[in-house]
């Protein structure tokens, strides 16, 4: 992504061509793996503008989106795209303002596990939705490049080429081993469950984002990952101990309505290991000391017998 992708005069004449009107204040800007936009717009309406690099899945991933948002999950109403913006392509959805990331407390596992078992409830059949392939490279165990690691989606580098924790690769190793071997019927639901794209008001869910994380993947691949990684709030590590995993994993199942197989629970504990293997890896470019990994050292042994890995 270069820095005039998404000018503020590219953003203008977009907003007029698809939103009809044009921006008057830009209330934010972020960027990380795309560009985030929050506009005024001359008739008031106050909308989020998302840019990011072309790719097959997004209109897919709004498609979903859409029909969450159509069916009452808090969910941003999308509006316009996937259009082009410049050399990336991009969506228009409503701001949703208000709401703060949740306190950690007993009770986070239950409310972040009936959460996502809502979203997966009211998706939409996999079979109504185009290809959502390939999924973030976060869950991707089944990738097609060599070795054990997927090219990162935010760094210029190839983990398998640069030394890392010789355990660390051995984890991911053994974990994606154990992934290849399920064979689930997809569903549809959100890869990215972590409390930096939820907003809570009180213990009340209001606003879900992120829906270019929308997958199709094994109920088992999309819980697990979900169980590992859902306290965290985008500063130092925040994710999920051992303890709060195993109570997601429990109140889901009860959601769920049926207890998982020995191999389904296994399953969700590989998965989580995966996604924590894959952000610790990431880690071990800038050194192989970091909170990340330090925390993740302390549980793998644990983690790797739960996986049946």
């Amino acid at each position: 992504m270069t820095d005039d992708d998404a000018t503020i005069d590219r953003l203008d004449r977009w907003c007029e061509r698809w939103l009809g009107a044009r921006p008057t204040l830009v209330l934010f800007q972020a960027r990380h793996l795309s560009s985030v936009t929050g506009l005024r717009l001359v008739d008031g309406r106050t909308v989020v503008v998302k840019a990011r690099p072309p790719s097959n899945r997004v209109g897919s991933c709004i498609r979903v989106q859409r029909r969450l948002w159509e069916a009452g999950f808090p969910c941003p109403e999308p509006l316009a795209g996937p259009a082009s913006l410049g050399s990336l392509i991009a969506t228009a959805e409503t701001f949703v303002p208000g709401g703060v990331q949740l306190e950690p407390s007993p009770d986070s596992p239950r409310l972040f596990a009936e959460a996502l078992a809502e979203l997966i409830r009211l998706a939409p059949p996999v079979e109504s939705v185009a290809s959502l392939a390939p999924p973030p490279v976060w869950v991707w165990w089944d990738h097609d490049e060599p070795g054990i690691w997927p090219l990162p989606d935010d760094r210029d580098a190839d983990l398998n080429a640069i030394a890392g924790p010789a355990w660390l690769d051995d984890v991911g190793l053994r974990v994606r081993q154990r992934l290849q071997r399920q064979a689930g019927r997809p569903i549809v639901g959100h890869a990215d469950w972590e409390s930096q794209n939820i907003r809570w008001l009180g213990r009340r869910l209001h606003v879900v984002h992120d829906w270019d994380s929308v997958v199709s993947l094994p109920e088992t691949a999309i819980v697990g990952a979900a169980a590992a990684v859902f306290p965290a709030s985008g500063g130092p590590d925040k994710s999920a101990s051992l303890e709060e995993t195993n109570s997601f994993l429990t109140v889901y199942e009860a959601i769920r309505g049926r207890p998982w197989t020995d191999d389904e629970r296994q399953l969700c504990w590989a998965a989580g290991l995966w996604v924590r293997a894959f952000n610790a890896r990431k880690e071990a470019l800038d050194g192989q000391d970091g909170p990340v990994q330090q925390r993740l050292f302390g549980e793998a042994r644990q983690r790797l017998r739960l996986a049946g890995a």
